[in-house]
């Protein structure tokens, strides 16, 4: 890569040339290429590399759709809208590079550049194909981030893997090549392919997976995936040693673990998870752990991080009224409903998926509607949060929802779930509501951001609260239920055990237990400072996953690879 790239010379220890894809970003909230979590993180990553001074660029997809618009049906249900996108302040690199997808070696992909004083991040380079130059269906591979038709997503891999690795390639190629999940799996592929040493070029690779969630780790036919020239160059030998796993299907996962370097979970309770998903597999990478992080210089309110640093408890208490009233602003704006800032508001706002049970708190209706009357201990609920668009689960739990809060005065739930309404959530909440089942969270980052801004979490304890949590010290701590991995009973004892901690514990700590309350806001603001920023986590990935010796590495190669089996 061109140092011309960059507003500055690279830090020393951040000198290795990086390439970093990512099928996402979460930059800003009228750059809208980002569905969820992913695209927070590599948002954040994006930040820090560039406060940073790493010598970093981000290769993603310019979505003209973006991944939908959420609004509403005339009775208030979830609407599912695609909009076009235009966007005048990116730059035309005027660069057009070829992809091969079917039998069509020319399918053109245009490069557009964020550029870094824009948003204060190194450079993005995002990647169309809606461009005249290319037939219909062409165009329409860049419109709709996780298209839901199978050789369109397949087709949306070759475009960010193979269609980025040509572009680093032309703006003099990348050190390492780190794929953000295995979205962008066909720069591997394509490298690996055109390589006359494939050792040599497997050592510049690296992989960060996301998820355990099965969805999250994708598969496709593996004619499928030959027809699409999603490895080119490859033998058939190649093409079987790498992709062996279920005869007749790649798991995207797996494949970037056998070519990849080194690997990295995004939690430590992840990267144990992680390990026993994958132990059974012959020649996959080390998998180590770097936990996520959000950016304090984004999501970080200015008065109330001041306020932190002068230990000034009553001064945050007095801007997070004023956050608060924000918030409701919004609440109200939405839903016609008044919300009073003197009660304790808790917010469960994330993607919608059922594992991460939005609807657990309402389990039992009874006893959430005692709840809601509660007069001694008063409380306001709120819910947000986008679906997939065909994940019609996760909109019918949605749509319950609106009925079921629809005549409530004090719980709603709110629409729009991008970077601002999730930045007025977590500046004006009290308690971020955290429920997902245990071991299928790999991360979460959300309570991060809020707990910078004087929200409390209340969570399981599961991905990145395992190296934060301590129970009623900085947050409130679901506790573990006795059958993990047998979903009723997980489920009914997860419900109990929350209504336990919230009904026995916080509430009377919020109302009553003004010295407790205060104790455990001011602590998790200056926890989750201590390691759970971005600047930290941009750190660790060249420390841990960036800087490693070629020389150590052809020399031990063979051994840095596992080949572990299960105990007999």
């Amino acid at each position: 890569m061109n140092f011309q790239d960059l507003p500055y010379l690279p830090a020393g220890e951040y000198s290795k040339r990086v390439a970093y894809f990512s099928m996402e970003f979460a930059i800003d909230q009228c750059l809208k290429i980002y569905g969820g979590g992913l695209g927070f993180l590599s948002g954040s990553h994006m930040r820090s590399a560039y406060e940073l001074k790493q010598n970093l660029i981000g290769i993603g997809i310019l979505w003209k759709y973006g991944y939908y618009d959420q609004n509403r049906n005339s009775d208030q249900t979830l609407r599912v809208d695609f909009i076009e996108k235009n966007y005048t302040f990116l730059e035309d690199t005027g660069i057009v590079i070829d992809v091969h997808i079917f039998d069509n070696p020319h399918v053109k992909v245009k490069v557009y550049k964020l550029n870094p004083e824009t948003f204060q991040t190194v450079p993005v380079y995002l990647l169309s194909t809606d461009i005249p130059e290319n037939d219909y269906l062409s165009r329409t591979i860049t419109y709709r981030l996780y298209d839901d038709n199978e050789l369109t997503r397949v087709a949306q891999s070759i475009v960010l893997g193979q269609g980025g690795a040509k572009l680093v390639e032309l703006l003099g190629g990348a050190d390492v090549y780190h794929l953000n999940e295995g979205h962008a799996l066909p720069a591997f592929t394509y490298l690996y392919g055109k390589a006359q040493d494939k050792e040599t070029i497997c050592r510049k690779f690296v992989f960060t997976t996301h998820t355990p969630e099965k969805a999250g780790n994708e598969e496709h036919s593996l004619d499928l995936l030959k027809k699409i020239n999603f490895f080119p160059g490859w033998t058939e030998h190649e093409i079987k040693k790498i992709t062996h796993q279920t005869p007749g299907v790649v798991n995207y996962t797996l494949v970037a673990l056998r070519l990849a370097k080194r690997a990295n979970a995004v939690s430590r309770l992840h990267g144990e998870v992680a390990r026993q998903m994958w132990r059974d597999f012959e020649d996959i990478c080390e998998i180590d752990h770097i936990t996520n992080a959000q950016s304090l210089t984004y999501w970080g309110d200015a008065p109330i991080q001041a306020a932190l640093a002068n230990k000034d408890y009553e001064a945050i208490v007095s801007r997070k009224k004023e956050l608060k009233n924000e918030l409701f602003r919004v609440v109200a704006d939405q839903t016609g409903k008044f919300f009073d800032p003197d009660v304790i508001t808790i917010v469960w706002a994330r993607r919608f998926a059922a594992y991460k049970r939005p609807d657990l708190l309402f389990r039992d209706l009874d006893r959430f509607m005692a709840l809601l009357e509660n007069k001694k201990y008063p409380v306001q609920i709120i819910w947000a949060g986008k679906p997939y668009p065909t994940d019609y689960r996760a909109i019918d739990i949605f749509n319950q929802i609106v009925y079921l809060t629809r005549h409530l005065p004090n719980a709603c739930i709110l629409t729009g779930y991008e970077l601002e309404l999730s930045r007025i959530l977590k500046n004006g909440t009290d308690v971020w509501l955290n429920t997902p089942r245990k071991l299928r969270e790999a991360s979460g980052t959300s309570g991060m951001t809020a707990a910078m801004n004087g929200a409390v979490n209340f969570s399981i304890n599961d991905g990145w609260m395992v190296e934060f949590g301590q129970h009623r010290k900085n947050c409130y701590l679901i506790p573990d239920t006795t059958a993990p991995g047998i979903v009723d009973i997980q489920d009914r004892e997860d419900f109990e055990n929350l209504y336990k901690v919230l009904e026995e514990e916080l509430l009377p700590d919020f109302y009553e237990g003004k010295g407790q309350w205060k104790e455990v806001m001011m602590n998790s603001m200056t926890d989750v400072l201590k390691y759970f920023i971005s600047d930290r986590m941009a750190d660790e990935y060249y420390k841990k996953l960036y800087h490693f010796s070629p020389e150590k590495d052809l020399n031990q190669d063979s051994s840095k690879k596992k080949k572990t089996r299960r105990a007999t």
